[in-house]
């Protein structure tokens, strides 16, 4: 854990490890929704190991306080964070859950009728399917923007670090 800390610092460490629950929770989620296919207990072994790990997670985050961290700065560390770098980053991860979110619709939709749809030539459906490319559009410059200037305001930060 300590390695994990000087790494990344505790909010880096905590997201990270946040993966041992977040991984089988969506595991569960995924094959909850073929349930009423495949009657086999799958979907509830993924979601016991999901809460034990959630667990886990738990008791890891309270005892991440205690672990000694470097002095140095870590990109995503709230505490040494900048008022600049977390607004971006902060816009970052609001981007970033806006295209996984276009990415989950697109996946789990039946876009068959909209093809024929848009074919018709009606104006809604060419409207819907305008809004949904610039959404994604919108998502993917937000990311690379957001991206951009969190790295600009943590590279401020570093130099700022250096130079005391």
């Amino acid at each position: 854990m300590t390695r994990l800390v000087n790494r990344f610092g505790r909010t880096g460490a905590a997201a990270l490890t946040s993966l041992i629950w977040a991984l089988p929770m969506a595991a569960w989620a995924g094959s909850a929704d073929l349930t009423p296919i495949d009657t086999t207990g799958y979907p509830w072994i993924a979601l016991g190991i999901g809460v034990l790990m959630l667990v886990v997670w738990l008791v890891l985050l309270s005892r991440l306080g205690s672990v000694p961290q470097s002095a140095r700065p870590h990109r995503l560390d709230l505490g040494q964070m900048s008022s600049s770098e977390k607004r971006w980053t902060l816009a970052l991860a609001a981007f970033a859950t806006g295209l996984i979110a276009w990415l989950n619709g697109a996946a789990t939709v039946d876009w068959g009728p909209l093809g024929p749809a848009l074919r018709s030539g009606k104006p809604g459906p060419i409207l819907f399917g305008a809004a949904l490319g610039a959404f994604l559009v919108i998502m993917l410059a937000g990311i690379w923007l957001s991206w951009r200037k969190s790295g600009e305001a943590f590279q401020r930060r570093r130099l700022a670090a250096v130079l005391e």
